[in-house]
This record gives structure tokens, C-alpha cells and sequence, in this order.
């Protein structure tokens, strides 16, 4: 008995060697390589350790390294590709080898003390295991698409609300000022009034204006609170946590013509990789569906103890089988659905681009409508209405204005300013989804504050 479970152990030693060496040379790289890229997305490897304070100080980068750091959703995403890759070895790997005991219940003249053990190891016919692996890499790659998305996204949502919060104090800002303008008015209308040279339906008029611009404060500063929930979500916050106003936003620089953005869509955006590496999985799929017609074989060892002492060596017998593989209706249905499956794939990322296409080209509109924006109420609107505005004021003073010239360059000069604000805004705001959609930075190094 000793000498047989020496035999079997030197047996199922060469088995495993064999397992390990069947595992193909290029998923076992990529197997080899999963730490180093699983680091290619750890904190430790790109972001600080800690997440920022967010502070009255804290700049947009400060938040998305936060986000980063933080985000559930992030997190999640990160370990689904994590999950994928560990798919990998499971589905390259050998069968468990078998190890049987069997003992001759019925004693024969030959073996009158027969037992005996049996070590079989099933091999799954050549190319198999490699067509595996070769699917369930591509099945992590677009895992690893999906996450990049998820960054993407998450990206974009802290900017839109960054961008947005920003906006709603500038606009808070612009209307106090205004407020100015009118309370200055009112002063002006009631010293009028005294000396007799306005009429008190101007003071009524100031008192109405005022309070019109009061109740747009207001409004401003509770929008401010569903749009402070939305960042601190996306800062996994809770959303009553404090937030400071954004002080300033970069005006970025950029230099992209709509054909180069569709490009890069075309070749960066992480949803369509994903599906093409579904796709990729899917042909796979379809040649092991085909490898499914031909038999696994199942070599195995058993040895014997006759329990005879004069008998030099027990007997070894090498045993050799294989499965027959009949139920080809099975075969075929396995081969349409790997079909199908990358026929829906296509289709689904022709779809998909089609719609992304539309996306890139409505945002590339918003981003050029906001930049000639800009440079009107900037450079030609908002100093003319502040012109205007100290024209009828000095005349108002004198009596050469009526009232409701005044109150028209007052409300002129707040719509513009509030349009340039909000020009400011959607700029930045569809820059930032022009970078979700192409999947890359576009905007160029430098920029000016506002």
C-alpha cells in the first residue's frame, strides 16, 4: 500500500504541473499583470492618500479628487472590474482531478487482499481554455471601459454642480447690487418727494421694485440648497453638509473643431469600448461554441495491491476516456446564442455611438452659443447698460428722466450682468460634457479666472 500511494502521489504532482503549464501564455500575462493594473486606479497611484478638506478655499480640483476618494458609486464600479479580473484563472484552469479508493468486495483467486487507488485528470480539448480566458479577459476590459465611464460621469456631475453653485452666487451678488441701485433710487425718489419736485407715485413704484428684487434674492438662495445636495452626493456628503460659494471658475482655454471631437468620441469613449470588447467576447464565444462538437479526455493512473507477498511490483494500469458529445441540438443552440449575442452587441454600440454623435454635436453648439455669449455682454452689453444706467440716474437727479427710464436701465443692466454670468456658466458647464463624451480632456493648459 505504501509503495501505491507513492506512485499516485508522483501522479497527481505531474497532473497539476500539467494544469498549470495549460493555462494560455496570453491570459497567464494578463493574469500576472492584474496587480499593476489594479494600481493604475488606486488612490495611492494617482490621488493623495486623504481626500481634501472642503474648505472656503477649496478649488474644483480639491472637489473631484474628493469625489474620487470618496464615491460610492466610484468604489463600486472599480471592484466590479476587480471581479472580472479575477474571473480570469477561474475559467483557464483545469478540471479538479479525481482520486478514487476501490476495494474488491468479492475476493478472487488472484487478488484475494484486491484494493487499490485511481488518480484521473479530464483535459478539455485543445484550444478550449484559451478561447475562455480570451472571453473573460475581454469581459474585464470592458469592465475596465465601464469604470472609466463611471469616472467620467462622476466627473462631470461634480463639475455641473460646481459650475451651477457658482453661478446662483454670482447671481446673488449681481441682484444685491442692483438692489443698491434702487434702494439709491428710492433715497433719491423720497428727497424729491420732500422738496415736492417727484411725485409720490415714484416712491411707491422704488418700493415695489425693491421688493421684486428682494423676493429674487430669496428664490436664489434656496435654489442654492438643492444644488448644494446634488455636489455633496456626488462628494458622497450628507447633503446638508456645508459648502462655501465658489469665489471664482477658470474661463479654459480650448482649440477643437467639431469634426475633431467626433473623433475623439470615435476612439475614447469609454461606453463604446465597452461594447466593443462585449462584442469581442461574444466571437470568442461563438469559436468555443464550435470547440463544444469535439471530446475532453480524461487520462487517469490506478494502482493495485494484490496483497501477495511474492509478488515483486502491484500492478499500474494507465486508463484513458473521453466524453461523447451527441447532443449537437444543444451545440448548435449554444453557437446562435454567441451569435446573437455579438450581432446585438453591434447593433447596440451602432445605436449608441448614433445617439452619442447627437449628444457631442448639441453640447459643441452650447459650448460656442456660451463663448459668443460671453464676448457680447462682456465686451459690448454690460458696459453699455452701466453707461446708460449713470446717465439716467444723473438725470433722474435733475428732472430731465422719468422714473420708468431709470428702473429700465436698472433691470437692463441686471439681466445682462446675469446673462453674462450664466454664459460664463454654460460654458463651463458644456465643456465639461464635452470631456464626459469624448472621454479625454480638451481644454488646453492655462486659462483665465472669473
Amino acid at each position: 500500500m505504501k509503495r501505491i500511494c507513492t506512485r499516485l502521489v508522483l501522479t497527481a504532482l505531474v497532473i497539476v504541473f500539467a494544469g498549470c503549464a495549460s493555462v494560455p501564455p496570453r491570459e497567464a500575462a494578463l493574469i500576472d499583470n492584474r496587480a499593476l493594473m489594479e494600481k493604475e486606479v488606486m488612490p495611492s497611484k494617482a490621488l493623495p492618500s486623504t481626500a481634501p478638506k472642503i474648505s472656503s478655499k477649496s478649488s474644483l480640483n480639491d472637489y473631484l479628487i474628493h469625489a474620487a476618494l470618496n464615491n460610492p458609486g466610484l468604489k463600486a464600479a472599480f471592484f466590479q472590474w476587480v471581479a472580472a479580473l479575477e474571473k480570469i484563472p477561474q475559467v483557464t484552469a483545469l478540471p479538479d482531478p479525481q482520486l478514487g479508493y476501490f476495494y474488491y468486495v468479492q475476493q478472487g483467486v488472484m487478488a484475494p487482499q484486491g484494493q487499490g487507488i485511481a488518480v484521473t485528470q479530464t483535459f478539455p480539448w485543445f484550444g478550449k481554455l484559451q478561447l475562455k480566458g480570451n472571453a473573460a479577459a475581454d469581459a474585464a476590459r470592458a469592465e475596465k471601459a465601464r469604470y472609466d465611464a463611471a469616472q467620467l460621469k462622476l466627473f462631470f456631475q461634480v463639475k455641473d454642480a460646481y459650475y451651477e453653485y457658482y453661478y446662483l452666487a454670482q447671481a446673488i451678488v449681481v441682484t444685491r447690487e442692483n438692489l443698491g441701485y434702487v434702494k439709491y433710487l428710492e433715497s433719491v425718489a423720497r428727497a424729491g418727494y420732500s422738496s415736492g419736485t417727484i411725485s409720490y407715485a415714484d416712491v411707491v413704484q422704488a418700493q415695489v421694485e425693491l421688493g421684486k428684487l428682494e423676493d429674487r434674492v430669496k428664490t436664489l438662495n434656496d435654489e442654492a440648497e438643492p444644488v448644494a445636495a446634488r455636489l455633496n452626493a456626488a462628494l458622497n456628503r450628507p447633503a446638508d453638509a456645508p459648502l462655501f460659494w465658489p469665489e471664482k471658475i477658470v474661463e479654459e482655454k480650448v482649440s477643437f473643431t467639431t469634426s475633431q471631437l467626433l473623433t475623439w468620441l470615435k476612439e475614447s469613449n469609454p461606453d463604446l469600448r465597452a461594447i466593443d470588447f462585449q462584442a469581442s467576447g461574444a466571437k470568442w464565444n461563438i469559436a468555443l461554441a464550435k470547440k463544444d462538437y469535439y471530446p475532453d479526455v480524461t487520462l487517469g493512473i490506478q494502482s493495485f495491491d494484490t496483497g501477495r507477498q511474492f509478488v515483486p511490483n502491484d500492478p499500474v494500469m494507465a486508463t484513458a476516456s473521453i466524453n461523447i458529445p451527441i447532443w449537437w441540438s444543444k451545440y448548435r443552440a449554444e453557437k446562435r446564442e454567441a451569435m446573437a449575442d455579438y450581432k446585438a452587441f453591434r447593433r447596440q454600440r451602432t445605436d449608441r455611438e448614433n445617439t452619442l454623435v447627437a449628444d457631442v454635436k448639441f453640447a459643441d453648439y452650447k459650448f460656442k452659443d456660451a463663448d459668443r455669449k460671453i464676448a457680447l455682454y462682456r465686451d459690448a452689453l454690460v458696459p453699455e447698460a452701466k453707461q446708460a444706467l449713470d446717465v439716467s440716474l444723473q438725470a433722474y437727479q435733475t428732472g430731465k428722466a422719468s422714473y420708468a427710464n431709470v428702473v429700465d436701465a436698472i433691470r437692463n443692466l441686471l439681466e445682462f450682468e446675469l446673462s453674462y454670468k450664466r454664459a460664463l456658466t454654460d460654458r463651463e458647464q458644456s465643456l465639461a460634457k464635452l470631456e464626459m463624451l469624448v472621454g479625454r480632456k480638451v481644454s488646453l493648459p492655462g486659462g483665465s479666472g472669473h
